[in-house]
């Protein structure tokens, strides 16, 4: 079976991006290229229930400029030595599309651009973004509007103390990708770990508890020595070679997108597990409430649950 990359065109998320990166990973990856270009809006424009003349020439002149913006798009990757095809879709459950496809393909990744989410889409985990962190079974790469830098910078985001009842083995699945990307790239491979003291756990942590108040040094001393441990033996397993591995205190929606813009990042792979709608809700997801914050690529490796 032919190694493929699925990478979902959508024209209002940085459509020449999208293509461009999925081109370039494409070739360095030796794989076929299948473009599914998403437009349900103008469908919908077409399919309406009041037949209104200027609503339909209004969608056919879209459907017109977005043939030739496909087009070029074609060029582009053909010209790039990459094979191609090509498939449009209206379907407006846009998640339920793209698991299908990657379903029927098994590409060696998905990729997709995404933009800032409102406070309600994220409140709400109606973003087909959070739908397919959740529960996508292939390699999900989103792509923000910036250039890829060359050289460049891979940061894999790991939890080797298995937090937020993540396997163990994911965290290899992270180093794993990472490690092919940057050595198909020639990029620098980081690879962090963020973990919370009891200071941004929650300030009860430092209430006075009777007879005497927590010694909240001493504990964070031990939390910080139990994760240490913990990536030193990441780190030996893997064979991460010295100056690779940081270990940062703090929240990670916070510090990971910081530590990307500092070292320069082009792309941070992170994982994600899966999870019902609900669970998600309560328990949240460190991919999805940092997506919006980082200025570079985010590749997520999902692990399902255990049955």
């Amino acid at each position: 079976m032919s190694r493929n990359i699925l990478c979902i065109v959508e024209f209002d998320k940085y459509p020449k991006h999208v293509v461009a990166r999925a081109t370039w990973l494409a070739k360095s990856h030796n794989c076929n290229l299948h473009l599914l270009v998403s437009d349900p809006v103008t469908d919908h424009l077409g399919d309406s229930y009041v037949y209104l003349l200027e609503s339909q020439d209004f969608a056919e002149g879209i459907r017109a400029s977005q043939g030739e913006a496909i087009a070029e798009m074609i060029t582009f990757v053909e010209e790039a030595g990459v094979r191609v095809e090509v498939d449009r879709s209206g379907e407006r459950h846009v998640a339920d599309l793209v698991r299908r496809e990657a379903d029927a393909r098994q590409p060696t990744y998905v990729i997709k651009g995404t933009h800032y989410h409102t406070p309600s889409e994220r409140a709400s985990l109606g973003s087909v973004d959070w739908d397919l962190i959740r529960d996508l079974d292939y390699p999900l790469w989103f792509v923000k509007p910036v250039d890829w830098k060359d050289p460049s910078v891979i940061v894999a985001a790991v939890d080797p103390v298995h937090a937020n009842d993540k396997p163990a083995h994911l965290d290899m699945r992270i180093i794993e990708r990472a490690c092919t990307i940057a050595d198909n790239s020639k990029s620098t491979l980081l690879v962090v770990h963020t973990y919370q003291t009891l200071d941004e756990i929650g300030s009860q942590a430092t209430w006075a508890v009777k007879p005497r108040r927590l010694p909240v040094e001493e504990l964070n001393e031990k939390i910080r020595t139990e994760h240490d441990q913990a990536m030193k033996l990441l780190a030996e397993m893997c064979r991460l070679p010295e100056g690779t591995v940081h270990m940062l205190p703090g929240r990670p929606e916070e510090i990971l997108p910081a530590f990307a813009d500092k070292e320069g990042a082009s792309l941070v792979v992170m994982g994600a597990l899966a999870r019902s709608k609900f669970k998600q809700r309560i328990v949240g997801s460190t991919a999805a409430r940092a997506l919006d914050h980082f200025n570079c690529d985010v590749l997520v490796a999902h692990a399902k649950p255990k049955p």
